[in-house]
């Protein structure tokens, strides 16, 4: 007996010898992964990438006249933030964000929704990158598009408002694609009311609980980084002292031509009484996204808010300088049909033309799409918030611009 199980062994340490090593798997490349809406795709800051559509094509720019259901439209653009963040031990950056992106769109196509893009749900598209790629960090910002309310429609309501009210009386007829438009500043409830920022919040954090367990699934490790960034107002609390009044006109009379074009040129074509609704609306969007982390971040120890409301403090539009170029965010901007050429000043147009501008915006809504998004340079500073959330410990992280423009983030 001990004679046969020396053989045994013999044999066994012969066989171990000769027979050929199984490979270890090699390691995936890790991967940071943009997710959500316009302020993570990168709208605003030009050099946008093809997109592949919803049945697989590459989608190049199609062309000005083209339906914006595109998917070139998502705008994910190469100065987008997740592109430029200082990310250690990442090997890859994918994004798949998708300008007017909803909540709806993390789980089903978005071309499956009216005014959706021709595009793959963004998880079906995470769950391909994770085929290649060990994920370990995403940055994700959702929530300013839902089925309530759009921050494109938000953004279209006050500018087309002031706009009519600059240029026309409140006796005439001006008649839009959509019928006659308002002339008064927007309230806050003209915006969101309470109940609708109260559905867009359960809405959201739904739709991100969904996203965070699939992403536990897929993760080669399990050990990965979200990053739900929330969103910064590209305008002043008020307009500069020399933005209030031109030809002994402010903007809360009937008819201010002068006064319309003087802040459409910088930027701002907005009454200066919708300002403070408008902070609110962002300030709204914010405790959204962070009632959506605190609904989650038990479940969920990797999720981390980044509140970015403060980082283009000083440098937004209309606030220290008149020309946009200077500043954080794009400026208001439309076209003469699809010529593909921005418009950048309103005077002496009359208000024939003026409204052919608005109705190309709203007909062919890419050619105005950019408007009051960051810029190359904004996105540039939310690339720095988020190389601060995604090397911290912290579970919430503020990024803030300080008067000399450098960044407070912790």
């Amino acid at each position: 007996m001990a004679r046969k199980s020396l053989v045994v062994h013999v044999l066994t340490a012969f066989l171990l010898v000769i027979a050929p090593a199984v490979p270890a798997r090699a390691a995936l490349p890790t991967a940071a992964v943009a997710l959500g809406d316009s302020f993570i795709s990168g709208e605003g800051a030009g050099a946008y990438q093809p997109v592949t559509d919803v049945n697989g094509a590459a989608q190049g720019f199609p062309g000005w006249s083209a339906a914006n259901a595109n998917a070139y439209f998502c705008h994910r653009s190469a100065n987008a933030s997740i592109q430029r963040a200082d990310l250690p031990g990442i090997a890859a950056r994918i994004n798949l964000a998708c300008s007017g992106g909803r909540p709806y769109d993390l789980a089903s196509a978005s071309n499956s929704r009216t005014g959706g893009r021709q595009v793959a749900s963004q998880i079906q598209q995470l769950r391909a990158v994770a085929q290649t790629h060990d994920i370990d960090l995403v940055l994700l910002g959702i929530g300013s598009n839902n089925s309530s309310f759009t921050f494109g429609d938000v953004a279209i309501k006050c500018a087309n408002q002031f706009i009519a009210d600059a240029w026309t009386g409140w006796w005439e007829f001006w008649a839009y694609i959509n019928g006659p438009v308002p002339q008064q500043p927007c309230s806050a409830d003209d915006l969101a009311t309470a109940a609708q920022l109260q559905a867009a919040t359960a809405e959201t954090t739904a739709a991100v609980r969904e996203l965070l367990t699939v992403l536990d699934q897929i993760d080669a490790d399990g050990q990965h980084r979200v990053v739900l960034q929330d969103y910064t107002n590209p305008l002043a609390t008020d307009v500069l002292p020399s933005l209030v009044e031109e030809d002994s006109r402010q903007d809360d009379r009937d008819k201010f031509r002068a006064l319309g074009a003087e802040r459409y040129r910088a930027g701002c074509p907005i009454h200066r009484a919708s300002l403070p609704a408008g902070h609110s609306f962002s300030t709204s969007l914010g405790t959204l996204v962070g009632s959506v982390h605190n609904a989650l971040k038990a479940e969920f120890p990797q999720l981390v808010r980044l509140n970015v409301q403060r980082a283009f403090d000083g440098a937004r539009l209309c606030e220290v300088s008149t020309n946009p170029a200077t500043t954080l965010a794009t400026p208001i901007r439309v076209q003469d049909g699809t010529t593909g050429v921005p418009i950048t000043d309103l005077a002496g147009y009359d208000k024939i033309a003026i409204q052919r501008f608005a109705n190309a915006c709203v007909t062919y809504y890419q050619t105005c799409q950019e408007s009051w998004h960051p810029n190359a340079a904004g996105h540039g500073v939310l690339a720095q918030c988020l190389t601060g959330a995604a090397t911290t410990t912290a579970r919430q992280v503020s990024c803030t611009r300080n008067t000399d423009g450098t960044l407070t983030i912790g």
